[in-house]
């Protein structure tokens, strides 16, 4: 085995779970690929979507299960039996489906019940809030439970 990869191994075996980082990423994966596809079609709202609804929401989803799966580094026994791509998408469902409802909520209760305008950015978040929810929490759990096994092994 070549000194470089036992290095790359080391390192990667090492490398803790940081929350901070997680949320960061989070926010500006899909904010900055968002926002460049909606100046490349040509569609603002899209582009003001990416850096908002849908950017703001994976980066609070990230914060909320990855805090709740580290809970001060020890793991919940489950989230450690389940495999990991049962967890990360059923994780995902729930997350999609907490957040889907929030974006009906939002859409439709608001501006009837309150002085919220009806504007387009409400009907968007039918779809942002639940998508970005989804991805977000399916990619922190992936990424805390490969960190989680090494932790165990």
């Amino acid at each position: 085995m070549s000194r470089t990869r036992r290095a790359a191994e080391r390192s990667s075996a090492t490398r803790p779970f940081t929350l901070w980082k997680e949320v960061a990423v989070a926010y500006l994966s899909p904010a900055l690929t968002g926002g460049l596809g909606g100046i490349l079609s040509g569609q603002p709202e899209l582009t003001m979507a990416a850096f908002t609804s849908i950017g703001a929401t994976s980066a609070v989803v990230a914060f909320i299960i990855g805090a709740w799966l580290h809970r001060r580094g020890r793991p919940r026994r489950w989230t450690t039996s389940v495999p990991r791509p049962v967890l990360a998408i059923g994780l995902g469902i729930a997350a999609a489906g907490i957040a889907g409802l929030a974006g009906l909520f939002a859409s439709d209760w608001l501006p009837s019940h309150t002085s919220v305008p009806d504007a387009w950015w409400l009907k968007r978040l039918r779809i942002d809030l639940p998508l970005s929810a989804a991805l977000a929490t399916a990619i922190v759990t992936w990424r805390w439970r490969g960190m989680a096994s090494r932790q165990q092994a």
